[in-house]
């Protein structure tokens, strides 16, 4: 991960940490895992990582396309990938 993309997600972190204890399980991945599976899968320049409906969502470009990501909180599995088009 480059820094830039590590100064993103610790800023992510922060702001997320105050209500995440109440509704992520015990299991789930962080944010660090979370962003390290994705690059493993060759996505780059990670924008965002966050906790919703019990999933993890991101924004991350693999190639030279922007995707939203939805990704399983236990195992990282991506659920739903789509090109994310402003």
């Amino acid at each position: 991960m480059n820094i830039k993309s590590l100064i993103v997600v610790a800023g992510l972190a922060v702001p997320f940490a105050a209500n995440a204890a109440e509704t992520l399980p015990k299991d789930a991945m962080t944010i660090s895992e979370v962003a390290s599976k994705l690059e493993a899968q060759g996505y780059q320049n990670i924008t965002e990582i966050s906790w919703d409906d019990g999933v993890w969502e991101a924004e991350a470009v693999k190639g030279d396309m922007e995707y939203e990501i939805k990704l399983s909180a236990t195992d990282g599995k991506i659920l739903h990938e789509k090109e994310d088009k402003w």
